[in-house]
């Protein structure tokens, strides 16, 4: 079955409510999306969303790649090579991983439609459903109890809250909600580079007390050996994020001393889902956890991203709520949430629903 057409898009979709991290406040988010139409009529659709912060690429950079000869000389391939044309593309685009992340997962959406199989189940599905954590900006004490008692209404147990701007302010709020909170809820911290070693060890310290289930980042790149310093079970539950951008520094990472003890895998940060497999293989024989994250992504990279996760015996932690917040999306289905857990919802390719 070969490919008939490519077609690359931008659009930009509004959020329901903005939100502030480390660096920066966010109200809309653009998308690059890529659909691929194999001869039979079957589309598939990848759409990325990389942080030129992160990455060093914009939307706009990967729509100009998306829209290029390279890819557009996919046109007439068979889909059932597809494996080959995303290693190819890994070569073209070594420094452009949402240019690679629309590609790998449109590439991987037609092919899953193609064989009647979902992706993960195409991969070896290990895991049918985890709770997924939902986002608490950087806001004030009162706001945060006050998003949290939202979310529990909604039927979701696993918080993770963004600090980083005040480390004093930060415990503050983890006490608060644990105390409002004793048993409900899972709390989980992504600092996004925000602290200093010092910091790190005065948070640690002020919410042993809290069970904060893991820290993400807690220190800007570059400092990752500053970890070292730390105990082995501190270090166990620190996740590495904006630090681990591809399989060369999963690599780097899984040696001993390990810094990390958990990876937070991003599509839009190593390029898609075969980047991302090769990771999580990095990852398990140094027994090293995995979590699985996003940025503000339409649901087609979301559900990939889950599928990748459930692919996977050593994912243990997923943080999918992207899409959640979206007041727009291009597509429908793909996944269900109920509860706060998440799973696919096992149609072929990724599952996903064109208006």
């Amino acid at each position: 079955m070969r490919i008939r057409s490519i077609r690359a898009y931008l659009k930009n979709l509004a959020l329901t409510k903005p939100y502030t991290i480390a660096y920066q406040t966010t109200s809309d988010v653009e998308n690059v999306f890529l659909e691929i139409e194999l001869d039979n009529g079957m589309v598939g659709i990848g759409a990325a969303n990389p942080s030129p912060e992160v990455v060093g690429e914009s939307p706009e950079q990967a729509l100009q790649h998306l829209q290029g000869d390279w890819v557009t000389r996919l046109v007439g391939k068979d889909i059932r090579l597809f494996q080959s044309w995303i290693r190819d593309g890994q070569q073209q685009f070594a420094q452009a991983p949402g240019t690679l992340a629309a590609l790998d997962i449109a590439l991987h959406d037609a092919f899953g439609q193609y064989l009647g199989v979902p992706v993960v189940q195409f991969y070896g599905q290990k895991i049918h459903s985890l709770p997924t954590s939902v986002t608490i900006g950087i806001m004030n004490v009162a706001d945060t109890l006050a998003e949290a008692a939202g979310y529990f209404d909604q039927g979701f147990r696993v918080l993770k809250v963004k600090t980083g701007l005040d480390v004093d302010e930060d415990i503050e709020r983890i006490l608060k909600l644990r105390e409002t909170y004793p048993d409900e809820f899972t709390i989980r911290v992504d600092a996004n580079q925000g602290y200093s070693l010092t910091d790190l060890q005065h948070f640690v310290a002020a919410t042993a007390d809290a069970d904060v289930e893991l820290i993400e980042q807690p220190l800007p790149v570059g400092q990752e050996q500053e970890l070292l310093i730390l105990p082995d079970n501190i270090r166990q539950s620190l996740a590495a994020d904006e630090s681990l951008k591809g399989p060369k520094a999963a690599l780097t990472l899984a040696q001993q001393p390990q810094p990390f003890g958990i990876y937070n895998i991003k599509l839009m940060k190593c390029g898609g889902i075969r980047a991302a497999l090769d990771m999580a293989t990095i990852a398990e024989p140094a027994g090293i956890s995995l979590f699985w994250g996003c940025n503000d992504e339409s649901r087609v990279s979301i559900t990939a991203a889950l599928h990748a996760a459930f692919a996977c015996p050593h994912t243990r932690y997923i943080d999918l709520d992207g899409s959640f917040d979206l007041a727009e999306d291009v597509v429908s289905g793909g996944f269900v949430v109920e509860n706060g857990y998440m799973r696919p919802t096992g149609g072929a390719g990724l599952g996903l629903n064109h208006p």
